[in-house]
């Protein structure tokens, strides 16, 4: 839930170690019914786990995820539910379980968490079960079943409460980013001024040297106030990362795409030149242009991006855009030559703040692509590899009836 090395590294050995001190009290301070020392070495080394270098290293990839949360299941549902089959529910092990609900919570997701103590519930009954179940006759059984609920409710409200803290420090900080970005237009503004004040200087009497200086001068000055307002839209965009507006309307895929082709502000005539447009099959399809026509600009950029990383000079076709039809949905594919996205990126590529550019990029650029075409019942995907570029598909399902308006209106 909070992924840190460290604290996987204090949870790995505070498990070890607390298995091997609750055996000690259980099995002999304070002796339960039924103790295994078994299982409970088996606990406490699956705990080495949360140590291991692979998921130490990285505890946000997603096979830390997955390994995480598989020990986590079988630690806490799964080998609680059991013991407290096993010992007949009582006051122990009835309070050891309590604990383990609100811990469970607190480790994970709430969605992931619930579907976990369901399944783990049932695993460690079964298993129980699979013993010859407890020889012992559970005392109080309507008691057991109202702290259980109690601490369950109580773990899925602390889950709701974490999930809704989690979003709300999310659009604060997105919202600060996006009032911050909005701000330097006026600054950009003034830029702007100062290109237009230079082409007005080139009118008079200027010998050519310095007319051409100028006009080059000029037209660095605005293209980069046109680049740096992109940048801007991107970031108020951002600030509406979780909150995009519902508005849709009918777009041609075809028009849009050459539309932000053509208006993409370029660094040079080099980098206009390696885009290529291919219009196999035009479709129609239902979303918010603007939006849309950002996540386009999002798109080309970080192929652009992957270009310039690249050894060699781009070329004509480095870059392509591709409008077809795929398994009857409508498919937008931006393709680069670049030098690709390894497997462990790909499988965080969408993930908020995480950015594939060192010391580049906020990491919510790809965040938002996602939500903009999820938004429009679509899917964004991408296939990769490491040194030959990157494809990134835009699947989205048809508007047809509207197709065949617009055509008959154009």
């Amino acid at each position: 839930m909070h992924p840190s090395r460290y604290r996987l590294l204090w949870i790995g050995a505070f498990t070890f170690v607390g298995h091997l001190v609750i055996y000690g009290i259980w099995g002999h301070l304070v002796p339960q019914p039924y103790e295994n020392v078994w299982a409970r070495l088996v606990m406490a080394f699956l705990a080495l786990i949360y140590v291991l270098p692979r998921i130490s290293r990285d505890p946000s990839s997603t096979e830390s995820g997955r390994l995480f949360s598989l020990a986590t299941w079988i630690q806490l549902p799964w080998f609680f539910t059991w013991m407290y089959w096993m010992n007949g529910g009582n006051a122990a092990w009835l309070g050891s379980v309590a604990a383990m609900i609100l811990i469970y919570y607190h480790a994970t997701d709430w969605r992931l968490a619930t579907l976990g103590l369901i399944t783990g519930g049932i695993a460690g009954w079964a298993t129980a079960e699979f013993y010859g179940g407890s020889t012992l006759p559970f005392e109080e059984p309507l008691a057991n079943v109202v702290v259980i609920t109690f601490s369950w409710l109580m773990g899925l409200m602390l889950g709701f409460s974490s999930a809704n803290l989690r979003r709300a420090r999310l659009l604060n900080t997105l919202s600060t980013m996006g009032v911050m970005a909005h701000e330097l237009r006026t600054p950009l503004a003034t830029v702007n001024l100062m290109g237009d004040v230079l082409r007005n200087l080139v009118q008079h009497d200027i010998p050519d040297p310095k007319r051409k200086k100028l006009e080059e001068l000029a037209t660095r000055l605005q293209n980069l106030v046109r680049s740096m307002n992109r940048q801007i839209d991107t970031q108020i965009s951002n600030a509406q990362l979780m909150r995009l507006p519902r508005e849709q309307s009918l777009i041609m895929a075809a028009e849009l795409v050459q539309e932000v082709v053509n208006q993409y502000p370029y660094r040079s005539s080099r980098e206009r030149d390696c885009v290529q447009v291919h219009i196999q099959s035009d479709f129609c399809f239902s979303a918010s242009r603007p939006l849309f026509a950002q996540v386009l600009t999002n798109l080309i950029k970080n192929a652009l991006h992957a270009l310039a990383a690249a050894s060699t000079a781009p070329s004509p076709g480095d870059l392509r855009v591709d409008v077809g039809l795929h398994h009857g949905k409508g498919r937008i594919a931006v393709s680069d030559d670049g030098i690709g996205i390894t497997h462990e990126q790909q499988q965080r590529i969408f993930e908020p703040f995480f950015s594939t550019q060192s010391g580049a990029g906020n990491g919510l650029g790809l965040t938002f692509c996602k939500n903009v075409v999820e938004a429009a019942h679509g899917r964004l995907s991408v296939h990769s590899q490491p040194g030959l570029g990157a494809v990134f598909m835009i699947d989205l399902p048809l508007n047809t009836s509207a197709a065949q308006t617009l055509a008959v209106s154009g």
